[in-house]
């Protein structure tokens, strides 16, 4: 009988539609098994239902939960990467509602980016007792000593917190029927509650400066098997996807783009590092008991602090290990000596974040500190030092209208990099631009699923110029207009082979249904 039961809910299809069955991505759900390292570490017992790999719905997953009886399930939606925690709240909202259905004096948590940025919504739109602000790793900890002290695993509390004896097998009574919420005051930071109808916020709590002190995750409480890169991550080897890990080095980044809300389970800009050892540690643990080959380095920003990539590459060439990892990095943040180091250790693609094709658009989301002769020239020379680019462009930014959405563009088939990421902007809780939207009286989705780039019914943000349909038409345009240019193709048919064309043919062949155009 585990103490708690952490959950990634299964939302796959909704976010991807058609693309959720073979081409998507599978991720290893990092924020559980790093919950859960901590937490065994601090002596509780865990159990992680990962229902995205495993293809549970809602009823599955919460019959499954409340079968371990954990004294409280948490679920957590954080993903690895800014866009992937609101537009996984549908999921994680229906679960915690067949939980309730199923068990309702099982308390139920939820934690990660979204409920970071949008406590008191989640709390009150949302069928949870708890709602968990910041990292997590604490606040869980600390609520699972509460309930399992006896204060209330094996009483009812009344309004002092007193313990009244229940009948063998009754299940712990935290909530008052006559007034709402939760009967007890919980002193504990990060942790946010209903009592008596109103809501009591601790406060925010201090993120883990030392993250040598945390353990490696939980790797062993996922089945492996089950878990698959992304296609462009394995071109060149595209029948060989499995196995499949994400690896962080740092946590947090030092910049603040208006478009991004990574920064709200941090509770800010800044950025902490991992110890070498400890990544190496890691990487050592992953090859050597699951075979794996492709790494993701989940890092929003990895390719920054020379030292840092410096020495991971040099652990990773020491070992002569034959990786294929891909990392995020910055125009203004990657040099050219760099790179070879980087290639030689497995690093194969370097995702960057050029956004537009303009610095007027640029500049108005603190993008802009870098001109279109710098994106021209760091693509250039990865691609000399034979790393491929994921090039992350975003339509619709404020001061994006028609013409510059065409520069965009433009931009992107001139780089002609082996991969797109075209994305609509979008007003993410906790970013910049969604508080601007908000004083601005901006219209938003009124559906969390609504913020998933791929969904039926996503909804971009619209521009002064230009509404929602417009772009989020011309995103998906764009996409058809650059994997089906010609010099697209060749460029894949040289560095890859026919393999690789066939199946950037049979993923445009794939159309999204879009209720919005």
């Amino acid at each position: 009988m585990p103490d708690i039961v952490l959950i990634k809910a299964n939302n796959q299809k909704r976010l991807y539609q058609g693309l959720s069955e073979d081409v998507s991505a599978i991720e290893p759900p990092l924020w559980l098994i790093l919950t859960a390292a901590y937490l065994r570490d601090k002596g509780f017992s865990v159990r992680v239902i990962d229902a995205e790999a495993e293809n549970l719905d809602e009823q599955e997953t919460a019959a499954r939960a409340l079968a371990a009886k954990p004294l409280f399930v948490s679920v957590i939606v954080s993903g690895t990467n800014p866009n992937a925690s609101t537009c996984n709240m549908p999921g994680a909202g229906k679960v915690l509602a067949a939980l309730k259905t199923l068990s309702p004096a099982t308390p139920r948590a939820i934690a990660g980016l979204h409920p970071s940025a949008l406590p008191e919504q989640t709390l009150r739109e949302e069928a949870v007792d708890f709602v968990m602000v910041g990292e997590g790793f604490t606040t869980h900890a600390e609520l699972l000593a509460a309930l399992q002290n006896g204060k209330a695993r094996q009483g009812s509390l009344g309004e002092g917190g007193q313990i009244s004896d229940l009948p063998s097998g009754a299940a712990p009574d935290l909530f008052d029927s006559i007034r709402g919420g939760l009967a007890r005051d919980f002193s504990i930071k990060g942790l946010w509650y209903l009592r008596g109808g109103k809501i009591v916020s601790n406060p925010r709590p201090d993120n883990i400066q030392d993250l040598g002190s945390l353990p490696m995750p939980a790797w062993d409480l996922l089945d492996m098997s089950r878990y698959r890169a992304h296609n462009w991550h394995c071109f060149g080897h595209l029948n060989e996807r499995a196995p499949y890990a994400v690896v962080y080095t740092s946590l947090g980044c030092p910049f603040h783009c208006g478009f991004c809300c990574i920064s709200a389970i941090f509770g800010g800009p800044g950025i902490r590092y991992r110890p070498t050892e400890k990544v190496l540690e890691e990487i050592d643990f992953l090859v050597k008991n699951y075979r794996v080959k492709n790494i993701k380095i989940l890092d929003e920003l990895f390719a920054m602090k020379w030292d840092h990539v410096e020495a991971i590459c040099d652990g990773v060439i020491q070992r002569g290990y034959d990786l294929n990892f891909w990392v995020y990095g910055r125009i203004d943040t990657v040099k050219e000596y760099m790179l070879p180091k980087m290639k030689q250790a497995g690093i194969n693609w370097i995702a960057y974040g050029i956004e537009a094709g303009t610095k007027k658009v640029r500049d108005a989301v603190s993008k802009g500190r870098f001109n279109e002769e710098d994106i021209k020239d760091i693509v250039r020379k990865t691609h000399a030092a034979g790393i491929e680019v994921v090039a992350n462009f975003i339509f619709g930014l404020p001061d994006d209208d028609l013409e510059s959405m065409r520069a965009t563009l433009a931009l992107a088939k001139e780089l002609n990099c082996a991969y797109p990421n075209f994305y609509c902007a979008m007003a993410y809780p906790g970013s910049q631009l969604y508080l601007d939207a908000i004083r601005e009286g901006w219209p938003l989705p009124q559906s969390w699923s609504s913020y998933a780039q791929l969904s039926r019914d996503c909804l971009p943000l619209p521009t002064q110029h230009l509404t929602s349909g417009a772009i989020l038409k011309f995103r998906d345009a764009a996409f058809d207009d650059y994997c089906q240019d010609v010099r697209y193709l060749n460029r894949l048919r040289e560095r890859f082979g026919e393999a690789e064309v066939a199946h950037m043919q049979k993923v445009c062949e794939k159309k999204l249904v879009r209720d919005n155009y």
